[in-house]
Parts: structure tokens; sequence; C-alpha cells
């Protein structure tokens, strides 16, 4: 059986992975954008100089061949599901039995007057990267439109490069249609302080030519004018679907797949940022252009086309970002002002340099912990996870809060703060537990490794064992005298003769360590 599979991205390559893992059918994977994958999220810090592009392969070259996968670079034209081929732009017509669309998502363009100009792109693929590129030397301005994640990265690329940059956000404030207000509220001084022009509630207008067809300017909706020799068009993505237009292929904003990513035609999938749901799981979006979905779609997508049916149950909401110098990490339901339910309550602790920030969000009757937001603090995914779906209390999680905390050793501990502030609100008498020890929250999540399982603390130690698991310096003298007198024979007796000896040595060495309670060597 042949499979063919649109795109190269997380969930296509995710799919070929896992295809292989459990079956030795034809795999071939099909991209126009580069010859091998990468990590988009990575694009930034090619431009930024902290990685090359060829440090974005997960993979070597040489992984493909190994493991059986085929690789065309082309552009697929159209979809004929009739006769299951599909029409190639440069090559041959590839002939399959099943097809995996994971084509991702292209940038919004809204008709604006000159979105086609040189020095005009958004930032999405390599060519995108590329264009960057050619345009930044000797640039003077650059002028980011549209307020979410990838304008905020395109604006840290350039402010890199020391190249001002003017950053239009439609909305009120930054972002604020997904983060709460004061968290949005953050972002924008934080965006003010690294000394970008922030617009808000300003639009694009056009887009203005020089001689040479190339962006030379811009008119925002209140009529002023921003020179400038770049335009970022940042403006959100949208499924790219427009190859399958009379492929019989339903669509909407996506590709209509069901709960096992399956589409309305026979042998033919859809999944990652190209795919819409027809019934969406309760509390989730029909789309979701995430790269943690993409990878659990392609996962679940191998089982089914090897007959081992699975539906695309996608785990807990998460989402993690960026803003310039502040980290963005969301676990759960938490929703902007806007779209918040009355029912929803909000603990909310924020840092006075303005650039820490933690919120819990919580049900106002059952006191369920539903959500985590949080600003340049680290949380452990597993643990906050564990608590929102065993719907625990909100005063259970605020006493053990630290075993979430993630940031690295002798940083800050904050959640004491979150601690105090409840009391006062509610008039608890909550003690924090201030655990942050990794040993702790592995327990916690039903993680046991044997360096971290105490149950035996109890018991005496065999000689040659520290609790930790290291071993003593009893055992490490017995292994470093015996490496001198391994030297000693050798030198006065020659390797030939001397080498019974050592062995000798090292054998009632093992058998004595051995010897002992659990033994630390496997002979």
């Amino acid at each position: 059986m042949h499979i063919a599979i649109i795109g190269n991205g997380v969930s296509g390559v995710t799919a070929a992975r896992f295809i292989r893992k459990l079956s030795n059918h034809k795999i071939t994977i099909i991209s126009a954008e580069s010859e091998h994958f990468y990590s988009r999220t990575a694009l930034m810090y090619i431009y930024m100089g902290h990685m090359k592009q060829k440090d974005t392969q997960p993979y070597e070259g040489w992984f493909w061949k190994k493991n059986r996968i085929d690789l065309v670079f082309d552009y697929v034209n159209t979809v004929d599901t009739a006769s299951k081929t599909l029409q190639m732009k440069s090559g041959e017509p590839i002939k399959y039995d099943k097809l995996i669309i994971a084509s991702g998502s292209t940038p919004n363009k809204f008709g604006w007057p000159g979105q086609d100009l040189d020095g005009v792109g958004g930032l999405y693929s390599l060519q995108d990267l590329d264009r960057m590129e050619k345009y930044s030397d000797g640039l003077q301005r650059a002028v980011i439109v549209g307020g979410g994640l990838i304008g905020i990265e395109m604006a840290e690329m350039f402010h890199s490069r020391n190249i001002p940059v003017t950053f239009l956000v439609r909305e009120k404030s930054y972002w604020d249609g997904v983060l709460p207000l004061k968290e949005s509220e953050m972002i924008n001084r934080h965006i003010k302080e690294s000394h970008i022009d922030l617009r808000l509630q300003t639009e694009l207008k056009e887009i203005l030519s020089d001689e040479n067809g190339r962006a030379k300017a811009i008119i925002t909706n209140t009529g002023e004018k921003i020179d400038c020799g770049f335009v970022g068009l940042t403006a959100g993505v949208r499924p790219n679907i427009d190859f399958l237009k009379d492929s019989g292929i339903e669509t909407e904003r996506g590709i209509l797949v069901n709960k096992f990513l399956e589409t309305n035609i026979k042998d033919v999938y859809a999944i990652g940022d190209c795919a819409q749901a027809r019934e969406p799981q309760a509390g989730r979006r029909p789309i979701e252009a995430i790269w943690y979905t993409g990878k659990m779609m392609g996962e679940t997508l191998a089982y089914t086309i090897c007959k081992k049916p699975v539906e695309y149950v996608p785990r807990l909401w998460f989402n993690s970002a960026k803003f310039l110098h502040i980290e963005y990490q969301v676990y759960g339901d938490v929703r902007s002002d806007g779209r918040t339910p009355e029912n929803h309550h909000s603990l909310y602790w924020e840092h006075e340099d303005g650039r820490k920030a933690i919120r819990l969000v919580y049900e106002a009757e059952s006191k369920t912990i539903l959500g985590f937001n949080l600003m340049g603090i680290r949380y452990r995914h597993e643990v906050c996870e564990k608590w929102i779906k065993e719907k625990t209390h909100i005063e259970e999680v605020l006493a053990n809060l630290s075993l979430a905390n993630f940031d690295p050793e002798f940083y800050t501990v904050y959640e004491p703060e979150l601690v105090r502030m409840y009391n006062l609100e509610t008039g608890s008498n909550i003690l924090s537990s201030g655990s942050r020890k990794p040993n702790d929250a592995l327990k916690f999540i039903g993680i046991r490794p044997e360096r971290f399982d105490y149950k035996h603390e109890a018991q005496p130690l065999p000689w040659y064992k520290e609790r930790n698991g290291q071993l003593t310096a009893l055992v490490m003298f017995a292994l470093f005298a015996t490496l001198i007198l391994a030297y000693y024979f050798m030198k006065t007796m020659g390797l030939i003769f001397a080498s019974p000896v050592i062995a000798a040595e090292v054998y009632f060495l093992i058998k004595l360590i051995n010897n002992h309670d659990g033994g630390i060597i496997n002979n």
C-alpha cells in the first residue's frame, strides 16, 4: 500500500514516522517549501543568529532513506480523488492508495492595496525568512500588521538587528482576544519598554509603492503615513487548502474531518493546521493551529491508517510563547475578559517589576481549579494537568502550588504570595508547602524512577551505596586502587602476563559488590 502525505511539517512527518513503526507500507512525503522537515518555530532564531538552518532539522539526512520514507520536493497542483492521483507542478503524477493532507497554514491577506509588492511578507515559511533577510540590509524601518504571536516574533527579529519597528494592533490591547486584560496590558508595557512603536487600535489601509515596485510606506486607517522599507503581514493564518478546489473533498475554513480524521472521501485524511473538526470537543475550536495538536493528530492517524482505529482526543489545552523577554504558558481554561463566564473566578498576582504574573482560574461554586496563566514564571505541565483533570479544590492547589514551579534552581519562589492573597480575600488559613523539589513533583504525578524511590529509606543501606544511589567513597577508593595495581602489574610484568591478574582483580571486585543487597553491576 502506498501512502502519500502532502506536507512535511510536524503533522505529516509524525504520521510518517508512526506509520513506519507500525507497518512496511510505502510512504511518500511531498513538500514544495523545503526538502527536509525543520522546526518552524525556530525561524526567528535563524534570523537572530542563534541557530543555523541545519540546526533546525531534527533528523539527519540519512534518516529518511534508513526508514524508507521517500521525499518529493514539488508542489501539488490538484488532487484527483476518483483516480487517486496527485497532479504535480513539475514532476510526474503520483498515484496513492491512501492520502494524508497535512498542508498547514498560509498567512491571511485581506485585499489591502499593495499587499503583493516587493518588501511585503509574512513569517510562516523558509521563503518568508529569505524575504525578510533580503530586505533587512540597510532597512530604516519595518511596519508589522497584526497583534498576534507571529507579529511579536517578527518585531523581536527586527529589533535584534536594531531596525526600528512600528507595530500596528487593531485591538484596544495586545492579543486581548486571548489574554486576560491585565496580562495583555503587561505585554503592552513591555513592548513599549523595548522601544518598539506600538500603535493600538490602528489598522492598515494601504501600502504605497516606490518606482521599482517595492513598499516605501503605509497609510493607516487614521490617514497617517509611515515610511518603511518592509511591511510584515502577520494578521493570522488560514488553512492552506486552495489546491483542493474541485477535488470533491468537503471544506469550510479547513478540511472537514470526523473523529478519526477522515474526510468525506474514502482513503483521504487531513491533520494539523488544515484540518477542521466537524464535531469539536466542548471548549475546543474546530481548527487548532498549534504544534502539539498537529503532532498528536499525526500519531493518532497512523494507528487508523494501519488498521488500528483510534479517535483523536486532544489533551488538555495548553500553549506557550515568548513576548520578547517574557515567557508565557497557559494550561486549561483561561479566557480573555470579554469571554469569561460568570462562574469563572480568578486569583491574580503580579510582581512589582511588572514582568511576572500568576493567574489561577477556578469554578466559583465548587472551587475546582480550571486553568493556569503564567507570565515570566514556568510551571510543570503534568502537575497542572493532573490538578485540572482531577478537579482539585483551589485550596489544595494553593497549598501545594510550589510543586508546579519549574523555574531554575535558586530562583525566587512567589507561590506563597498567592496563598497570602487568597487567605486575605477569603479569611482562610492555608499553609504553603513550599516544596518544589523535582522528586516531590515526580511522585505527585506518579513517576517514581529508582533514584527517587525512597520506600526503603528506613532500611540500612548496603555499604557501597549512598542514599542518592551514588557509590560510597570506599567503593570509589577500591576502584581507584584496582587501576593503580593494574598499572603496576603492566609496568613490571608486561601487558600479556599482567592481563590475567588484572582480569582477576576486576572480577573479584565485581563479585564483592554484587554479593551485597541488590548489586550495582550486572555481570
